[in-house]
């Protein structure tokens, strides 16, 4: 069975999330009808009728069987209905059935979209900070929700090449080039004034300890230094693997699809907390999703949102991840396709750093 419609085509497969599927399986009938529900709300944000589902060219059934139908979608816990005289809108369980079999179909871009993004990494020659932070835009500008990118993993990546740079008598700069394509710098005082030559040799002394070697090896099995500034330079770098950094594109899209105060303050209380948005993407990667919907992640303030994730590879090795954050009426077709395209790219751009 094959439903066409504005939320991309609709193929019944058993590609299933994480086992979230509901063992009763629908018959093609009702997954007709569920899906044009799903997609009719997600374009209009109303309650949708049986004399709408009606009017779609691919159910073909009265609007008397639909609304048999869409009782029967309503007891099985796939839809509701918010209001006595008004239409059914899709549950979590409604929308989860409909993104299931909706990844089963190949992530395709809107032709437009595919051009914004190729036109995105073409011109992308900036730092990696820099670049990601622009890519959580561009995910923001392909989807008009709120794009999240999480910096590569730093503890991980090996030490390509370290240098001090003396910035003055007392501080200087430890720059260190990661396998990842990340650039880390961090700033060193002295207690002592150190010269030109003194920092050229501490530096010398530090690549010799810390190149080729993982910032978890720093942090596992390096003895300091009998040099402070080589020890001092060595603490910097292992500081750097602490934190994963996080980007936020326009957060304020997703808080623009809630109307009530307080939870458009919880959802904007969620985004500015970097360790929360990192632990919620982990969770979701970490149970074996790519679509987590309404209460599926974990966080009271998003039970009404959805979480669309991939990560990206630099160099053939898992790096970081990249997402989407909106209502849980997001265009899940357009929001997938922007993940899985835009993860490619950027693992692709990062490789070639």
């Amino acid at each position: 069975m094959r439903l066409d419609g504005d939320g991309g085509d609709f193929e019944c497969h058993q590609h299933l999330e994480a086992g979230r599927y509901d063992p009763m399986m629908l018959d093609d009938r009702k997954a007709a009808i569920l899906s044009a529900v799903v997609q009719e709300y997600i374009g209009t944000a109303l309650p949708v009728g049986s004399g709408r589902v009606a009017s779609s060219a691919h159910v073909g059934v009265s609007a008397a069987t639909i609304r048999n139908e869409m009782s029967a979608l309503e007891e099985q816990g796939y839809l509701t209905q918010p209001h006595t005289s008004a239409g059914r809108i899709p549950t979590d369980k409604g929308y989860r059935f409909f993104v299931d079999h909706l990844r089963a179909i190949d992530p395709v871009l809107a032709k437009a979209d595919s051009s914004m993004v190729s036109e995105f990494f073409e011109s992308a020659n900036s730092e990696l900070e820099t670049m990601l932070n622009r890519t959580s835009d561009l995910l923001s500008d392909l989807t008009d929700w709120t794009g999240v990118v999480v910096g590569p993993s730093v503890e991980v990546a090996t030490i390509r090449s370290v240098q001090l740079v003396d910035l003055s008598s007392r501080v200087v700069m430890v720059v260190a080039v990661l396998s990842n394509g990340a650039i880390e710098k961090r700033t060193v005082e002295t207690a002592d004034e150190v010269t030109r030559e003194i920092v050229a040799d501490a530096g010398r002394r530090l690549a010799d300890v810390v190149v080729g070697r993982s910032i978890v090896d720093l942090a596992v099995d390096l003895t300091p230094d009998d040099d402070p500034l080589v020890s001092a330079a060595i603490e910097a770098i292992r500081e750097a693997g602490r934190n994963a950094e996080v980007f936020v594109g326009g957060a304020s899209r997703v808080a623009s699809a809630f109307e009530a105060v307080e939870q458009v303050r919880e959802v904007l209380a969620i985004l500015e907390q970097q360790i929360v948005v990192v632990s919620l993407i982990s969770d979701v990667i970490e149970r074996g999703m790519r679509v987590a919907i309404g209460e599926e992640t974990g966080m009271a303030p998003l039970a009404e949102c959805s979480l669309v994730v991939a990560p990206y590879n630099v160099g053939g090795e898992a790096a970081g991840t990249i997402g989407v954050i909106g209502p849980t009426r997001m265009n899940y077709s357009q929001a997938l396709s922007a993940v899985a395209v835009v993860s490619l790219r950027l693992g692709q751009a990062l490789s070639e750093e």
